[in-house]
């Protein structure tokens, strides 16, 4: 049963197993507030294992488009459509959350976003990746990075 994420009231509620719960929460939360803000769009999550079809979604592009395979456990998933835009969401026990942009038109922008909670390493399978900090009162210091989608999925 999906939950609402709720931004004005910080809940580390499906994320009590992460080392990074409190910041991972913020994150979330954050990811909320801009969908709500941007789209009037009501932020909701399900645990992973209820959603495998999400989860699925994600790890086959990450797999496909750079041989990424994801070495945390996945605790949260969405999936939602705004405007001519897929969104897909996976927040993970180590504090990473990976979220897929998918314009539904040909030629659109289509991106994997990586941030990584206030208080985690970066995982060994990103150290690849240049992150770039961005404060946030929800969640204390994101690190985000991002590669562009080539191939249709």
């Amino acid at each position: 049963m999906p939950t609402v994420v709720d931004f004005g009231t910080v809940s580390t509620t499906g994320l009590e197993s992460s080392p990074v719960a409190d910041a991972l929460a913020g994150l979330r939360a954050n990811e909320a507030r801009y969908f709500s803000n941007k789209y009037d769009h009501v932020f909701t999550v399900s645990p992973a294992d209820e959603v495998p079809e999400v989860v699925e979604w994600v790890h086959g592009i990450l797999a496909d488009e750079r041989g990424l395979v994801i070495a945390s456990r996945p605790l949260e998933a969405t999936a939602f459509q705004v405007e001519n835009i897929r969104m897909a969401y996976v927040f993970y026990e180590s504090g990473l959350s990976i979220n897929v942009m998918y314009t539904l038109d040909d030629g659109g922008k289509r991106a994997v976003g990586f941030k990584l909670s206030d208080g985690m390493d970066v995982p060994e399978e990103l150290g690849g990746f240049k992150f770039a900090r961005q404060k946030s009162k929800l969640a204390g210091t994101i690190r985000g990075s991002y590669f562009v989608i080539k191939k249709e999925h």
